[in-house]
Parts: structure tokens; sequence; C-alpha cells
């Protein structure tokens, strides 16, 4: 068994955040149900890469997951969805606060129809204070929450990193309160409650020293590159044969054990450099030599010294990197699956692995109301009732 059998999670949110965190819980055996649209759906199914119309991102965000459509604007549509959060777990839902509550399903009106619901609200501000009714995406998230101030070189604009990060930090945020809100029901007989994260928040949580440095020191945070800053020597080098490769060195015996496979004895003997405040002190020199050295090597010669020396070091992989690497491919982060027409492709393993009662994918992004009748059925709606509400479309 998966260790989340038993809990049934119903799904309102839409793109990512929210869809990112019912994932999770779907990938460890949570029976998540996701609400869409009648006749388009969630919009992810059109985003980015699509093969035989459908998004590829799509088959993986909503993989284990069924699908039910109800239409939120009909009175028949939302009761339905009211009786299904009857007999729910977990709600998981991304919507702007108060769109929810103007359609009935907000967190007063369910707790009355279930008193040990947790309900997890992803959103940009949080339920609360003067920027809760605004919009926020992830990238309004990184740009609020300091990521974006600190990305990027100092000569030049912040930029982002190259995936939606805000909304997948939110949305492991989102998982691990609903554990804790479903744990503290079990352990303590408490009664439900509402999982509140704000993107904004999400990112800021993750900002290191960044708040007790600034009000200490009155330091601000900068960009700096791709070096850890007062953390040295960490950086990205480019070998003879043009790789990039990043040697994370930072710590005193590594830093040692490098210097000596460049033959900088003079460096690996030298007290300056014993630890992390002398070495930081003499960065640019300190990269000065590693890049020179880097540069003189090509890739694979500056990963087998740095093995040998058992230094920190990768490639700067790319998508056909992981698909070739041993560590992937031993892990088992790379699963094959069947896209609709039996096409065989792969998609990104389950994190994280339990030794017992690991997670696992049982099938990928189902087609839009896939599983409507089958749900209902589960509700106590009879075939013919199924039919007239999928005709006066309500679902």
């Amino acid at each position: 068994m998966k260790p989340l059998e038993g809990v049934r999670v119903v799904e309102l949110g839409t793109l990512i955040a929210g869809p990112f965190c019912s994932r999770i819980l779907a990938e460890f055996g949570a029976e998540v149900i996701k609400i869409e649209a009648p006749g388009e759906g969630d919009p992810l199914r059109k985003w980015r890469k699509m093969y035989g119309g459908t998004s590829l991102w799509w088959y993986l965000q909503a993989r284990n997951k069924k699908s039910v459509t109800a239409n939120l604007k009909h009175s028949d549509g939302v009761a339905m969805v009211r009786r299904l959060i009857a007999k729910a777990d977990i709600v998981v839902e991304n919507f702007r606060p108060g769109v929810l509550e103007k359609l009935g399903l907000g967190w007063d009106a369910l707790r009355e129809i279930n008193p040990g619901l947790v309900m997890v609200r992803l959103s940009g501000f949080g339920q609360t204070g003067p920027m809760a009714a605004q919009p926020g995406f992830g990238a309004i998230g990184e740009s609020m929450g300091g990521l974006r101030f600190v990305t990027g070189f100092p000569d030049r604009p912040p930029v982002k990193t190259g995936v939606s990060i805000g909304d997948s930090i939110a949305a492991l945020w989102g998982a691990i309160g609903a554990l804790m809100a479903l744990r503290n029901k079990e352990v303590n007989g408490g009664a439900g409650q509402v999982v509140d994260v704000a993107l904004y928040e999400a990112v800021f949580a993750m900002m290191e020293s960044l708040v007790p440095e600034f009000d200490v020191f009155g330091f601000v945070r900068e960009r700096t590159g791709n070096i850890m800053p007062g953390i040295t020597p960490s950086n990205t080098h480019t070998s003879r044969d043009g790789k990039h490769l990043i040697i994370g060195a930072n710590g005193d015996a590594i830093f040692k054990r490098l210097m000596q496979a460049m033959g900088r004895l003079d460096l690996a003997d030298d007290p300056q450099l014993a630890d992390n405040a002398g070495r930081d002190a003499r960065a640019a020199e300190l990269y000065g030599a590693i890049g020179n050295w880097v540069a003189s090597h090509d890739a694979d010669e500056v990963l087998r010294l740095a093995g040998e020396a058992q230094v920190p070091a990768s490639r700067i992989y790319s998508a056909e990197d992981m698909f070739a690497d041993p560590q992937y491919l031993a892990r088992e982060m790379l699963l094959a699956a069947q896209l609709p027409d039996a096409k065989p492709f792969r998609m990104p393993g389950i994190v994280p692995k339990l030794s017992e009662t690991p997670g696992g994918v049982d099938w990928i992004g189902p087609r839009l109301g896939q599983h409507t009748d089958e749900v209902l059925g589960t509700l106590g709606y009879s075939a013919a009732e199924i039919g007239e509400l999928h005709q006066i479309g309500a679902i």
C-alpha cells in the first residue's frame, strides 16, 4: 500500500501551484479528484509542447488523478462539488481569495458540511492582508519574496530561474501543511483547518539568512552571479572543450584536496586559506586559479580528478545529459510510460523515495471528464441523474 491510500482529495486548482500540490499527494496513494470546467478543462492541457493536441506537461502534472467536470457557474454543478467535498479529507484550491466564497464553496460553508476537512489554499498573497484580493502568479511571488532580486549578475537586471519555481515551492509547502493538518486530526483529535500558503511567503521562507543579516547589519544581499556569497569557493567554470562545470570546494578539507589535485600545494598549505573567512577574502584569486585549471583540461578529466580527490563537481546537465546518466537510471528517475496512442515516453520519477511504502505512477493525466460518471456514482447519483446533469450542462 502507498502511505496515503484511503485519503480523498478534491482539487479545485488550475495550472501549477494547486495541481502540483495534489499531484504529490496522488503519487503517494491519495485519491485525487480534479474538478475541471466542461469543454475546456485546466489551461495546462494546452501549455508548452503538445502531442496529439495535449500538453506533455499535463500528462505529468495530472498523473494518478481522476478528472471530473463540473460547471461552477451552474447551481447543480456546485451542488455536486459540495456533495463530493462532504466526503473528502482534503481540498486543494488556488483561486484568488473570495472567488470560492462567492460560489458557496468557501471555508465557512465547507466546514459546516465537513468539520474534519483540511483545506489547502494557495494564493499570491494569502487569505488575509491588504493585498489578499490581488492576483499573483509565481513570478510575482518570486519577486516579492526576494528571490528575483538576488538572482543574476550584479551588472545586469534580475533574472528568473528556468522554471516556475515560486509555484512549485508553494505547492511543496501546501503538501507539507496538508499532512501536518491530517496528523493533528489523527493524534490530537483536532478538527479540520485551513492551510494558508501565500506564494510570496513560500519563496521568502527559502531566503536563508537574508532577514537577520539586514536587520542586524543593514546588509542587503545582492546578485552575485554563479558564486555563493560568503562561501568560497563555489562557482561555475568552463572547460577546455567548452563544457560548463560547477565545483563546490567550500569545506576546509575539501578545499585542500582540490588544491592538491590542481597541483597548487602553495594554496593547499596556505594557513590564510584554512577556513572559509580567509578563502572568501581572497575569492578573486582562488576563482582565477580554479578557472584557469579547468580551462586547461577537458570536462571529463576535470571530473575524474575532482572525483578522485572527493571534491563535489558536476557538469551542468541538460535534458540530454540526464537521459544518459547512470545515476538517473539507477535511481529510476526516468520512468517509462505510454501516451494515449501507445507511443512510449519518459517522465520524471517519484520524489522522495520511501523504503517500505514508495509512491508510484498508476496512469498519466486523464482525458477531460474521464472519471465524471464513475465518481458521481460513488456519491449516490443514479445513471438517469448523471445523464440529466450532462444534458443541462452542470457537468
